[in-house]
Order: C-alpha cells, then structure tokens, then sequence
C-alpha cells in the first residue's frame, strides 16, 4: 500500500512541528522558500500570510541568530534590485527541509505503533470526535432489543452505569450495530432534567443518572448544572435560574441527570 495512502486511515494520535535553535521553525522556512521563488520580500510575505512588518522581523531575528546572512537585498540596478537566499540561506533551507522529511516519516512511524496498540484506541479514539453536542458519555452495547418500530439499544458506561436510547430500524441497519461494539452517546443539555427527589415523582424518561454537583453557573434567566457521576464522567443540563433556586442546588448536593431515550444520539467510532 503506498505510503500517502495508508497514512490517510491511521489517525495522528501524536502531531509536532518541526523547530530548530533559536526561531528557525517552519513558517520561517516556507516564508525563505517564497523568497527564494518571487524574489521579493513583500510578495512572500503575501505567500505566507504575513505582513510586511512580520516578514522583516522573523528574516532580522533570523539573520542575527545564523553565523552567516541567510537573505541579501538589493536595490536599483539593471532589474530593479530584489531579495534572495544567500548560500548560507539556501543551505539552512535545505538542512530544514532533510531534517523536516526525517522527522514527519518519525511521526508518522510513531502513529503506526500507536494505531496497532488496543490501549492507545481505547484511551485515544474517543478525542478524534468533534460534535457540538454538550454532553458526551462513552460506552460499549450491551443490549439490543428491536421492536416492531423502534430499536432500544442499553449502552454501559465506564462506571457501570446504564443508558437506554432509543433509534429507528432504519437507523439500527445504517449503523450496523452490535453487542460489545463501542459506542459514544450525544446528548445535548437542554434535554437533561436535574431531579433531587426522584421518588417524589414519576417521569416517562428512562435514565435516571445519580451524581453529584460539580459545578452550578447562574445568570438571570438559565443556570448550567454540571453533574460528576460516580464513573468520572460528566453531564451538563441547562436548566431555568427559578427551578435551581426552588431545589436548593449548590456544589456537592447527590442530584439526579434525567433525559429520555430518544434524545440520546448514538455514534460509533
């Protein structure tokens, strides 16, 4: 399999740029290469994204630190005068870029290990997923039970505890779920209730999550709960400034993550 396309499917567990003594980093090396092509300070600043300004400071810095002038100007003349990479500039680049080459293949050979290893997925994949959804809980499926229209799928968090969510037929065959498959669950936290008494009451929601109050930010209308569940994971439910008030929450108060089955959002990695 060539090396670009195999690097595509192995994630970069670990990622690190490149920088040598001093500022000789990369954004230095690509802002000499576009000196090196136009020939004019200005435009490779243009290249880079750099203004004019921060070109001449990071070549300044760079030619105080280098034993040699890495860049020579030159104005008027024949053709107008212009920028360029002396042999000492050319030299450094090409240093960089042979040094740069070893350490990406480094990286890359790391990754490789690190994809192969069934700790590093497991402690590793779950921070691969972006979502805007607040409330992320990791687990593995440990029931499936399909009804004649929807499909309750029982997922076991890290500390035990169980979550019911409820998905469309059509949903389970998309995803093509099974038993012990590992699983992130979304829920966003305007579907989480905080009940301190559940006894005292009767829900149609089916996943009552005991924890403890972490953390409790009010503003005049809304106030964000934070519940820490036995596990370590968290729960963030955003709740009226009024129902906070009349429950008495505060940090440290045994409180109650409520949220029906179908507003949990099943991924898999």
């Amino acid at each position: 399999m060539p090396k670009q396309q195999r690097d595509k499917k192995i994630p970069r567990w670990v990622e690190g740029e490149l920088r040598l003594v001093g500022s000789l980093d990369g954004r230095l090396m690509e802002l000499l290469k576009a000196i090196e092509s136009s020939g004019s300070i200005n435009q490779a600043a243009k290249n880079v994204g750099l203004s004019y300004k921060g070109a001449w400071q990071m070549i300044e810095r760079a030619n105080n630190l280098a034993p040699k002038v890495l860049i020579s100007t030159a104005t008027g003349g024949a053709k107008g005068g212009g920028t360029c990479l002396t042999s000492a500039g050319q030299a450094l680049l090409q240093l960089f870029m042979r040094i740069n080459e070893q350490h990406q293949q480094f990286i890359a050979e790391v990754n490789q290990r690190l994809a192969d290893d069934p700790v590093v997925q497991m402690l590793l994949k779950p921070l691969l997923i972006k979502t805007s959804a607040t409330n992320q809980l990791f687990g593995v499926i440990v029931d499936i039970e399909v009804g004649s229209v929807t499909v309750q799928v029982t997922v076991k968090l890290k500390g035990n505890e169980q979550v019911a969510a409820a998905i469309s037929l059509s949903e389970l065959k998309q995803l093509d779920l099974k038993v012990g498959q590992d699983t992130v669950l979304l829920i966003n936290d305007p579907e989480v209730l905080i009940v301190t008494k559940p006894k005292a009451y009767q829900f149609s929601a089916r996943n009552y999550l005991k924890g403890k109050v972490v953390r409790l930010q009010a503003d005049a209308v809304d106030a964000e709960v934070v519940i820490h569940l036995p596990s370590g994971d968290s729960l963030v439910a955003i709740i009226s400034q009024s129902s906070a008030e009349a429950m008495a929450l505060k940090r440290g108060a045994t409180a109650y993550a409520v949220f029906k089955s179908n507003a949990v959002i099943i991924g898999v990695l």
